[in-house]
């Protein structure tokens, strides 16, 4: 189901939360709405939910204007942070509340039940109660509490965020696979880059309301539309060396940093490392600039030792006094201006 923001504002007592935005998500679309803490990524799911108005501008679903058609007859499921499971039913009891709130026969509701049970591989539990299920189970049973419903499209508030690690990680693969199965049209909220671009078929990044860039997570990573999306997308973030009129940007993975010098290499000094398993992240003073290179596992370097570097000129990018990115053909020539001062 296609769904659409038409320039759509949304003011909270005079303060602007959502400003003008337009969005067109394609039917079955996995569309993740990344951005930071107050961006008005949440405040933009709910007007599409209908769990707030619309200030200005319109939402379509389907084709159809939804501004003033109620929460219940919009046909979108919502999966909360906090699960929002009712502790005094069993899980079955739970996941067919939807179905038994629309009056389905008590027969149609246990099909519905036990196909999506096993679906997410929770048919074991569906006699307990929430209180005796991990955080991973408990955010199963929301998803499947979703799933049974048979929604015209999904509502995902930062699901993962009560999980460890460890369970983002795996909830996230199910997620993508589960959207993959069910080919049902999803918007999914979050802060965390990683799941933005492990899940999205389609990233929109979002800034003090703002959309600053809608793509794929690829061309999001590879061609930001500015420097705060180059900044907010990649861990380590991008790399910034300043001028005048011209910032140059580069990815920690795109600079190479050797203990011997070589033809093109630039020296500098090494401000600290981070061992992380599998990489080094080597923190480097340039001149007045701090960068930050990954390096392999085995790197080592003393604090205050010298350090040679090479940049790959062709992974160069460049924005402009307003932050937003330019094209520019003499890369490596800036690249040695820049760095000689």
């Amino acid at each position: 189901m296609g769904i659409e923001f038409r320039n759509v504002s949304k003011n909270f007592g005079g303060t602007l939360v959502v400003d003008d935005l337009s969005l067109e998500i394609r039917d079955g679309e996995f569309v993740v709405l990344l951005g930071p803490s107050g961006c008005g990524k949440t405040t933009t799911l709910r007007m599409l939910a209908g769990l707030e108005s619309v200030s200005s501008g319109d939402i379509f679903i389907g084709g159809e204007r939804v501004n003033d058609v109620p929460t219940q007859h919009r046909d979108l499921a919502m999966v909360f942070q906090s699960y929002a499971l009712y502790p005094h039913m069993t899980i079955a009891e739970n996941i067919a509340y939807p179905l038994r709130v629309r009056k389905l026969d008590k027969a149609e509701r246990t099909e519905r039940v036990k196909r999506v049970a096993a679906m997410l591989e929770i048919e074991s539990l569906l006699e307990r109660k929430p209180r005796q299920l991990s955080g991973g189970e408990r955010q199963r049973v929301a998803l499947a509490r979703a799933i049974v419903r048979e929604p015209r499209a999904y509502l995902m508030d930062e699901p993962l965020s009560n999980l460890d690690a460890r369970l983002r990680v795996q909830m996230r693969g199910e997620l993508k696979r589960l959207q993959h199965q069910l080919g049902t049209t999803t918007i999914y909220v979050t802060h965390d880059q990683a799941e933005a671009m492990t899940l999205a078929s389609r990233v929109a990044v979002m800034r003090k309301g703002r959309l600053q860039q809608f793509d794929t997570p690829m061309n999001i990573y590879n061609r930001p539309a500015n420097r705060f999306v180059a900044e907010f997308v990649g861990s380590p973030s991008m790399n910034f060396i300043e001028g005048n009129a011209l910032t140059i940007g580069i990815r920690p993975e795109h600079i190479q940093v050797l203990t011997q010098p070589e033809d093109g290499a630039i020296a500098a000094t090494v401000y600290v490392t981070e061992l992380m398993g599998n990489e080094t992240f080597v923190f480097l003073s340039l001149g007045a600039n701090r960068l930050i290179a990954r390096a392999p596992a085995e790197f080592r370097a003393e604090l205050e030792s010298t350090v040679w570097i090479k940049i790959n000129t062709d992974k160069l990018h460049f924005f402009d006094e307003q932050n937003q990115a330019i094209d520019h053909t003499d890369k490596s020539g800036f690249l040695s201006a820049f760095i000689s001062g």
